[in-house]
């Protein structure tokens, strides 16, 4: 399966779990407290409850769990390059190996391992946000907390219109993407083989039609938005208005709880 497809953030999976039923809202400050937790986190233990939690939120989801390890494929090098920076530059504790100059010390693949895990934990936590929460829903959430600002005239229902766009465009740009490389395999180009420096400049013949394709992506969807007389958020009624039910209390109660223990116990 190509990379392209890989990408889970940004996508959205339809369902009728209890973390789809949750007020986007409490969904967003939910999701902060939890990456405040996994940033706090530097023990074992931590990891591991941390760990036991994020796994009953993929339960809860009913998504499949392939799904999410699908989406780790994209920043897999970007795991490896952190733990081999922690592996050979980050010093202490005791010395595992000597390579001439260059030693490996156990508190850098220590400190590389917890890296690579809050990787982990951030992307999974990340798409869950996004594969239970629709695009209409995340713009109504980003409205409310940028509420505030439009009393300084900041416009805050279109910056929020712009984020779910960009980020709902995603998984349709990679797709995009993906076609594009195919053809271009298909006609002899070469995307693989060569130094860094030579598959960049390969990249060339995917990048000038992928960036035509956005422009002329973004221009349908201006056009679309005009037909339906969109004007703004100024006036501006919704089919469904954001309503807040006690699950969602509990659920940020819940968050907020598991941030205290984990900075209380020092985890």
């Amino acid at each position: 399966m190509s990379m392209f497809r890989s990408i889970t953030i940004g996508q959205y999976l339809p369902g009728d779990s209890l973390l789809h039923r949750l007020d986007p809202r409490a969904k967003f400050i939910a999701l902060l407290l939890l990456i405040v937790a996994i940033f706090l986190v530097n023990t074992y233990w931590g990891y591991l409850v941390l760990a036991v939690i994020i796994a009953i939120f993929l339960f809860t989801s009913g998504i499949p769990l392939a799904y999410f390890f699908r989406g780790l494929r994209p920043v897999y090098y970007i795991m490896l390059f952190t733990l081999l920076i922690h592996i050979f530059f980050t010093k202490g504790g005791s010395v595992l190996l000597r390579l001439g100059p260059a030693t490996i010390d156990s508190y850098g693949i220590y400190l590389g391992f917890y890296m690579v895990l809050r990787i982990i934990f951030l992307v999974v936590s990340t798409s869950l946000l996004t594969l239970t929460t629709s695009p209409i829903a995340l713009t109504d959430a980003l409205e409310f907390f940028m509420k505030p600002l439009s009393y300084l005239g900041v416009p805050a229902h279109e910056i929020a219109m712009m984020m779910t766009i960009a980020l709902r465009f995603i998984p349709t740009l990679m797709e995009e993407s993906e076609k594009i490389m195919k053809a271009q395999m298909a006609r002899g180009a070469d995307f693989e083989s060569g130094n860094i420096f030579s598959r960049a400049k390969n990249l060339v013949p995917l990048l000038v039609p992928l960036f035509v394709s956005s422009f002329r992506r973004a221009d349908e969807l201006a056009i679309a938005m005009e037909a339906r007389c969109y004007r703004g958020g100024k006036g501006r009624t919704r089919l469904r208005e954001l309503k807040a039910a006690p699950r969602d209390f509990l659920a940020v109660a819940a968050a907020g709880f598991i941030v205290a223990i984990i900075a209380g116990t020092g985890l």
